[in-house]
């Protein structure tokens, strides 16, 4: 492949595997090597003790409250779209991005910001690891007991929610078990409950913890997916795992996340997947590797249809604001205004940290309708027209330095600064007659040639191809 081609590939790698990259951190990328790279970004280098004071450190100093924001979700998604923006470990965040869209706990019943930033790091430690011990960990997890009730399933008084939902969202999917395994499951998971309960007022907000209470577990024979015994919860996700179902079914979502979408969830048992080779190549790679994401994910990054499923995936509204901050070089440091940027995918549609419903947010084109579009457009189109922010000097000192005059010359370095996008034939007539009418770009007169640059990044960011990941 060329070098242009290499970047454009290293690109698309970075959009998918983290949140984008600069023309710089991209040239890096490519002179260490594609396959080096994906290594890199599965298995990065131990934080030293200065960078994870970094600028998260910096974050707590200017804004402590973003800490423990309590019932106050908007300094928690202020926290995590910093990290976002900030993380030099890509792939840990956007996997963590990942499960808070499959494993959707939401704040809106929680109402304990503090408990849903420890679920992101239980996320950020576990997410690339043991899928069995990923589901362990998250039957524990304080704000999903709470988001689906396993505070109140006793052995008396069984509730059904999360056992319910462990099957239909969380492994299996509709249609792979029956009501007694939903009641089996429930019944194994009586006792898995939070501690304290203390009353709220007039202390406020407790951190709550993991307890089991053994007076309170049903120690009794059960029967699941046809496996009798005095089953636990452990024994229950020890026979999921082993599901063919739970394989299947955590690959599409892989699938769906990292390399195109597919249908909604709801409608995965009657519409074919996407792409069934790659799907089983997948299921093969999670099986064999005894349920290791990272393995399963190392597949997908050095695949051919990943490497050729460029521009079919259309970006979370997270995935807009970090990959379009990130690009302009914005809030490296707690600056005013960072508040605001966590309630940015809001208006587009996703408001992280609190969906709309244990079954997360619909993906692919449901993230597109009239307000929402125009919300992605604005957002992008106001950050980088402004000349102001570094990342934009930075390109606009390229573009300088590599003597870019012609219209054609215009367009085609802003595609490759915007990530190396590959337009239609339409779309890159009407940019590039829009070019045209400016005439050449004059550097005598840097003020209107750094304007020039800016509207055309911005026409850029409105195209179909940058919208999509």
């Amino acid at each position: 492949m060329s070098h242009k081609e290499d970047l454009a590939l290293m690109a698309h790698l970075m959009r998918r595997a983290g949140f984008g990259a600069t023309r710089e951190e991209l040239e890096g990328y490519v002179a260490q090597g594609y396959e080096a790279t994906v290594d890199q970004l599965l298995d990065p280098p131990e934080e030293r003790a200065e960078d994870k004071a970094g600028p998260f450190a910096m974050m707590i100093r200017y804004h402590p409250s973003s800490l423990l924001p309590g019932g106050v979700p908007t300094l928690g998604q202020a926290n995590w779209m910093y990290r976002m923006i900030n993380t030099q470990r890509p792939l840990e965040e956007k996997v963590a991005l990942f499960w808070h869209q499959v494993f959707a706990t939401g704040n809106s019943k929680v109402d304990n910001c503090d408990q849903l930033l420890e679920q992101l790091d239980m996320f950020r430690q576990y997410g690339l690891g043991d899928y069995r011990q990923m589901l362990v960990e998250l039957a524990k997890n304080p704000a999903m007991i709470f988001w689906l009730d396993n505070n109140e399933n006793h052995r008396e008084a069984v509730n059904e929610n999360w056992g319910r939902e462990l099957l239909e969202l969380f492994s299996m999917g509709v249609s792979n078990y029956t009501e007694v395994d939903v009641r089996e499951a429930s019944r194994a998971f009586t006792g898995w409950t939070i501690t304290p309960k203390i009353p709220r007022l007039p202390y406020g907000r407790f951190p709550w913890r993991f307890e089991y209470k053994e007076e309170d577990h049903d120690e009794t024979e059960k029967t699941f997916l046809g496996q009798t015994g005095r089953l636990n919860g452990e024994d229950i996700i020890d026979i999921i795992v082993k599901e063919p179902a739970t394989a299947r079914f955590i690959c599409r979502h892989l699938y769906n996340f990292f390399v195109a979408d597919e249908p909604q969830v709801p409608s995965w048992t009657i519409e074919p997947a996407r792409d069934e080779a790659a799907l089983e190549d997948l299921i093969t790679s999670f099986e064999a590797s005894g349920y290791e994401m990272k393995a399963v994910l190392r597949t997908i990054f050095n695949s051919d249809f990943f490497k050729n499923a460029r521009f079919s995936k259309i970006k979370s509204p997270a995935e807009v604001v970090a990959n379009t901050l990130r690009l302009v070089g914005s809030f490296h440091f707690p600056e005013p205004g960072i508040k605001d940027i966590g309630l940015q995918p809001g208006y587009m549609g996703q408001s992280i940290l609190d969906p709309p419903s244990v079954e997360g947010w619909h993906t692919g084109s449901e993230w597109i309708n009239s307000g929402s579009l125009l919300a992605r457009i604005n957002f992008v189109a106001d950050r980088v027209a402004n000349t102001d922010l570094p990342g934009i000097k930075s390109i606009i000192n390229h573009m300088k330095a590599e003597k870019v005059t012609s219209p054609e010359q215009l367009l085609e370095a802003s595609l490759e600064h915007m990530g190396f996008l590959a337009l239609s034939k339409e779309t890159r007539q009407q940019l590039l007659e829009h070019a045209r009418n400016g005439g050449n770009l004059s550097w005598k007169d840097e003020a209107a040639a750094s304007q020039r640059i800016g509207e055309m990044l911005a026409l850029v960011g409105a195209t179909t191809e940058y919208q999509f990941g």
